[in-house]
């Protein structure tokens, strides 16, 4: 979906004659606001040009037609029409924001190309904090989403304690994992004794399983239905998403420029997890997960309620109610040694 540099807009459009120099014949063309530019069209949709928002001068303040112009270069100018006043009060709105942020005389000015562009995303980002960390969201590899999901672990571990493990529980945790994988990769399940309400997806795949679903269960079905769960909740809403949210414009800034986030920002987001985990997701979506994955919603909805009082829809639409032939979840086997893994 196109964005502009104002939330109000989606798209916002103008028409417009524009001279590459001095001398030359003026082009009707159509003014497009982006997020960090102006495109300047002709007629036959070819880009004639593109002008930084941060770099934009008018020659005539305050007179009709309003005539801008590169903040460098005069002689090229964009003379936007008369009556279109919405994209004349969203350029000299840009333009306003951004002069409150350049220096005053006297004071050190930002040298060289490197720092204009950094200065171009300070300015838009200092009033669109979404803008940055979407723009992260796209471009934080998948390795690097890896690596912080390590460092969160570790301090996610301080408060749950070391993740459970046994010779053979590893290879019922194997088994689960393969059973249910999320819709982007590979699933990675962590069993811990205590800190999780239930299951809870983190920044870089791996899913906390509290133990409580494998000890105090006789059958995989509620343990797999929170795990479905946290899958669902990391599709409708990357949980980097969430970890950025809560660290704010400057620490989105550095992931980009640096590629790391602060142990501080870790700290406290994992501890903002633990204390305030996500709510379980909308019924519709749980019961299109159940059907995916091929597990029962009855077991988990209990699991969630044990009297069906606040879960009953959910357990009169799953979708497996009366089916006995799904796929197993686990062999018996698995599921003994799953149960064991923390040495209950």
């Amino acid at each position: 979906m196109r964005r502009t540099a104002l939330r109000k807009y989606q798209r916002l459009e103008a028409a417009g004659l524009w001279r590459p120099e001095p001398g030359a014949q003026r082009l009707d063309v159509v003014v497009s606001l982006g997020e960090a530019t102006l495109t300047i069209t002709d007629i036959r949709d070819r880009v004639q040009a593109h002008w930084s928002l941060a770099a934009i001068a008018r020659a005539n303040p305050g007179a009709s037609p309003a005539l801008y112009h590169p903040d460098a270069d005069p002689g090229e100018t964009l003379e936007i029409a008369e009556g279109e006043d919405e994209m004349i009060a969203a350029i000299e709105m840009l333009r306003t924001a951004i002069a409150r942020q350049r220096p005053r005389p006297g004071r050190l000015r930002f040298a060289g190309m490197a720092v204009s562009l950094l200065a171009v995303v300070l300015v838009v980002t200092l009033w669109l904090p979404w803008a940055a960390r979407d723009h992260a969201l796209r471009v934080v590899p998948e390795a690097k989403r890896t690596e912080i999901g390590q460092a969160l672990l570790d301090h996610v571990f301080r408060v749950t304690g070391p993740p459970c493990r046994t010779p053979g529980g590893a290879g019922a945790v194997a088994a689960l994992e393969q059973r249910l994988p999320p819709e982007d990769g590979r699933a990675r399940l962590v069993v811990v004794r205590s800190g999780v309400r239930d299951a809870l997806r983190l920044t870089g795949g791996t899913t906390l399983v509290n133990a409580d679903l494998v000890e105090d269960h006789d059958t995989p079905d509620a343990v797999a239905g929170h795990i479905i769960a946290a899958h669902l909740r990391a599709e409708a809403r990357d949980p980097l998403d969430r970890l950025l949210a809560d660290a704010g414009l400057w620490e989105v800034l550095r992931l980009m420029a640096t590629g790391s986030l602060s142990d501080e920002t870790l700290r406290a987001h994992a501890e903002a997890l633990l204390r305030n985990p996500p709510e379980p997701p909308p019924n519709d979506a749980l019961i299109a997960g159940f059907a995916r994955w091929q597990v029962r919603a009855t077991p988990y909805a209990y699991a969630r309620d044990i009297t069906g009082e606040t879960v009953l829809a959910l357990i009169e639409a799953d979708p497996f109610a009366r089916d006995a032939d799904l796929p197993p979840i686990l062999s018996d086997g698995n599921w003994l040694r799953l149960q064991g893994i923390c040495g209950g």
